[in-house]
């Protein structure tokens, strides 16, 4: 059984950054893909970004590219996501999840491990 614990997320401004981290306990995390969701108010979950079980390669939803910066620590399994220049339509409760698989995808059906999600609220 694994657990994850997201944490870092708060209440910004516009064009501020945040650093959202996953902890994660049990011995797999090193193992297995690791992944970014968020979710609006209305809006259903969507992907955000994902890293391969090395940290060697990543994926990230278009929206996001160039402002989000998705890592791994295996060593502390934790991972991590650097959110850059904060708009408010990134406002979002974010799940950090773990793959079924060592590489990641973009479908959350890939993932078998969620946290509870951070609240991310960008203000304009």
């Amino acid at each position: 059984q694994v657990q994850l614990a997201e944490s870092g997320g708060g209440l910004v401004q516009a064009g501020a950054s945040l650093k959202l981290s996953c902890a994660a306990s049990g011995r797999t995390f090193s193992s297995f893909a690791m992944g970014w969701f968020r979710q609006a108010p209305g809006k259903e979950r969507e992907f955000v970004a994902t890293i391969h079980w090395s940290g060697g390669t990543t994926l990230y939803a278009e929206s996001v590219k160039g402002r989000f910066t998705i890592s791994r620590d295996n060593a502390k399994t934790t991972g991590y996501l650097q959110i850059n220049s904060l708009k408010p339509e990134d406002t979002a409760v974010y799940y950090c999840a773990l793959g079924r698989y060592p590489y990641g995808t973009l479908q959350a059906r890939d993932y078998n491990y969620w946290g509870q999600g951070t609240q991310v609220t960008v203000s304009s």
